[in-house]
């Protein structure tokens, strides 16, 4: 269980990023079943105490970094939209093909077995970017509208992080951006562009 502490402090913070900093380069050596709370905290010159009191556990750090990671892409791929549109949709989607990417880069050796694990949390994280940039005011319509506004939010997450998996998996054989530009119909117009 975590301890209580102040995420602002600077030894607190300072502390993560050695643990962070650790694991990542674990990840780079090892397979992630295969690291151990103790790898991680030797590597990091702390104690495993010191571990716990940051995350539970190695599963819980591995979330932390993946998601402090996507964010990071996202956020920087979608400065300056304000509106969800064509070209916002197709910044997100680029942002999760570099993740998948990074993601495969960082965890060499097990990519196809990571990538799954927080397939979930990552297209949660998707659908909630997209709700942000909807219209309150479409939000707070009827009972209707906002069903039918989740679900297309969740096929667009859903849509987004398979087919950037599998791009990625396939071993990137078009750079991110001719994916994205090839797909976009796809995704804008589903099951259209299949029928003719």
């Amino acid at each position: 269980m975590t301890i209580k502490k102040n995420e602002a402090d600077p030894r607190v913070i300072r502390t993560r990023r050695l643990l962070q900093d650790a694991f990542a380069a674990l990840l780079q050596e090892k397979d992630f079943e295969s690291i151990t709370v103790r790898d991680i905290a030797e590597r990091a010159t702390v104690n495993r105490t010191t571990f716990y009191a940051h995350f539970v556990d190695k599963f819980e750090m591995l979330e932390a970094k993946l998601m402090e990671s996507f964010m990071t892409i996202i956020n920087r791929r979608i400065s300056g939209h304000e509106v969800l549109n064509e070209e916002t949709i197709q910044s997100i989607f680029l942002g999760v093909c570099d993740f998948h990417k990074g993601l495969s880069t960082m965890c060499k050796r097990r990519y196809t077995s990571l990538g799954p694990v927080f397939e979930n949390q990552i297209k949660e994280k998707i659908q909630t970017i997209l709700l942000s940039f909807i219209d309150k005011g479409k939000m707070q319509s009827g009972q209707n509208e906002q069903f039918l506004i989740n679900t297309a939010t969740i096929m667009l997450s859903w849509g987004m992080y398979g087919a950037a998996y599998v791009w990625n998996n396939e071993g990137c054989l078009i750079s991110a951006e001719a994916f994205v530009k090839q797909t976009m119909p796809l995704l804008m117009n589903g099951a259209k562009e299949l029928l003719g």
